[in-house]
């Protein structure tokens, strides 16, 4: 295949990942036929079904691809300090600026992060290889005391939780997502869920 023709390709899966993503969030998972995100990416149904074999493969990658995007940028605007708590709230304070930035995208992990349609092998990939750098702060903060030495996997999805909750509260009160005090809120009510 050649270079342009891979290109093309490239194109055509993000065409209908993008798509996807606007009738996920807009309509629903279930309300959203391949044939409509196929016509909306402006592709052939069977294009569609080169790149994916079915409507859960769609989502499934997409969660993968909107992780990735969120964790390279909030960790490539996260100046680490070797301190845990500050490195926890820096990475804190940049997801929400993700957030804010990215309203679609989050709308997607605030639909779907808990869904049935996102598959736990899917899940795990993204806590445990994307997001690695928190369960590596997560670590060092139980080998130094810091952090509550309660189970790995349910300090994270509680993490998780923690994040969704604050998430919510920004999207609904959009007017707030600038305002310090209640960001540092966020953070502390977090902090304070897993801290010693």
């Amino acid at each position: 295949m050649t270079k342009s023709a891979t290109n093309r390709q490239t194109d055509k899966k993000h065409a209908i990942l993008a798509s996807a993503l606007a009738l996920f969030v807009h309509q629903g998972f279930h309300a959203t036929s391949t044939a409509s995100i196929a016509k909306a990416a402006g592709v052939a149904t069977g294009t569609l079904f080169h790149h994916f074999p079915s409507k859960n493969s769609i989502i499934n990658q997409l969660f993968l691809d909107i992780k990735q995007d969120f964790a390279d940028a909030i960790i490539s605007n996260t100046p680490f300090v070797d301190d845990v708590q500050q490195d926890a709230n820096n990475l804190w304070q940049n997801a929400i600026d993700w957030a804010i930035t990215h309203p679609l995208k989050q709308r997607f992990f605030l639909q779907f992060s808990l869904s049935a349609e996102i598959d736990a092998l899917t899940r795990q990939q993204a806590m445990n290889s994307i997001l690695g750098f928190v369960v590596d702060l997560i670590e060092q903060g139980q080998q130094q005391n810091i952090i509550s030495h309660y189970p790995l996997p349910l300090l994270l999805e509680n993490c998780h939780g923690q994040y969704l909750a604050a998430i919510r509260f920004f999207t609904d009160n959009p007017e707030l997502g600038h305002d310090d005090f209640y960001r540092q809120a966020s953070f502390q009510l977090f902090w304070k869920a897993i801290k010693s």
